[in-house]
């Protein structure tokens, strides 16, 4: 991935300061270095990565605005069905309205 630059051998003497043996500071401070070295991401990958990201969130705002808009055109036609329904029914009722008056007026 990338190289980091660790002071292995400060890194070596402040672990021998504290006790450990000279093998064992210079193996654990080579390990620390592979470790880091796996581990940590250049800035070029960084920027990759974030690159990738930003085209992915694009990709979903695209997406999105266009289910949106399906959206939004079935909202409309759902309304104008129900519109056509209402306007139906009302007629409906008020011709049985005036059908059970007129009915009623001849009964009077």
């Amino acid at each position: 991935m990338t190289t980091f630059i660790l002071d292995t051998l400060a890194y070596s003497e402040t672990l021998r300061a504290g006790g450990f043996s000279e093998q064992q500071a210079a193996t654990q401070a080579r390990a620390l270095a592979e470790i880091l070295d796996r581990q940590m991401a250049t800035k070029a990958e960084v920027a990759e990565h974030e690159n990738n990201l930003q085209h992915a969130i694009e990709v979903l705002r695209l997406e999105l605005k266009r289910d949106l808009a399906e959206t939004n055109t079935r909202i409309a036609e759902t309304k104008a069905d129900l519109t056509r329904w209402v306007i139906g029914v009302g007629f409906l009722q008020t011709t049985i309205i005036i059908g059970v008056l007129l009915k009623v007026a001849k009964l009077v």
